[in-house]
């Protein structure tokens, strides 16, 4: 199964590092990576890590000036994609059908050949253009799955929050995991 994991600008690198190590963990994902040149910087900031360590963590990467990369391809079968974190500025791209970049093409590629596309919006609060453009991604088919805490699970540490949102997009993907924590009521006592 052929994952596409891509990395937008916005803050929030930390979920594509948790998203690239919950995928590696499974034999049965080929993951392929698309770094935008803002994300790159913002991965150095958020986690002092360099991006080649990200691309380390995945089976393929490619330049996200690449657009003639597989990806680029409705040819090319790709199970899924999954933009994390994904900046306001990609979103809108997205929605408009922009394609000037791999990110954005393969995006396009997903939508165009109805493959399942997974936004991890990254911005707040939204205002009424935001609005629209999460809406004009979800009526072309993408899911629109900003990372947002829960609590019922009684997170203790930040990465506990970050898992949440990683293990939504891993049920998003059919892939949860044994690692995945789900609700199963209150406590019977």
């Amino acid at each position: 199964m052929r994952i596409v994991v891509a990395v937008s600008g916005a803050s929030g690198s930390i979920y594509a590092i948790r998203l690239l190590e919950r995928l590696r963990c499974n034999t049965e994902v080929e993951s392929h990576l698309i770094v935008s040149r803002a994300a790159e910087k913002t991965l150095l900031l958020e986690t002092g890590k360099a991006v080649g360590e990200l691309r380390a963590m995945a089976a393929f990467s490619y330049a996200h000036e690449d657009i003639s990369a597989r990806l680029a391809s409705g040819s090319f079968q790709t199970h899924a994609m999954v933009v994390a974190p994904c900046s306001m500025n990609t979103l809108s791209a997205i929605a408009a059908g922009t394609a000037s970049n791999l990110l954005l093409r393969a995006a396009d590629v997903c939508l165009k050949e109805r493959r399942r596309l997974i936004l991890m919006v990254r911005e707040t609060p939204f205002h009424l253009g935001h609005l629209k453009a999460m809406t004009a991604v979800t009526e072309m088919g993408a899911i629109v799955a900003p990372p947002l805490p829960s609590f019922y699970n009684k997170p203790q540490t930040v990465m506990d929050i970050v898992d949440h949102s990683v293990d939504r997009v891993l049920d998003l993907l059919n892939l949860g995991d044994a690692l995945v924590r789900r609700w199963d009521g209150p406590r019977q006592t």
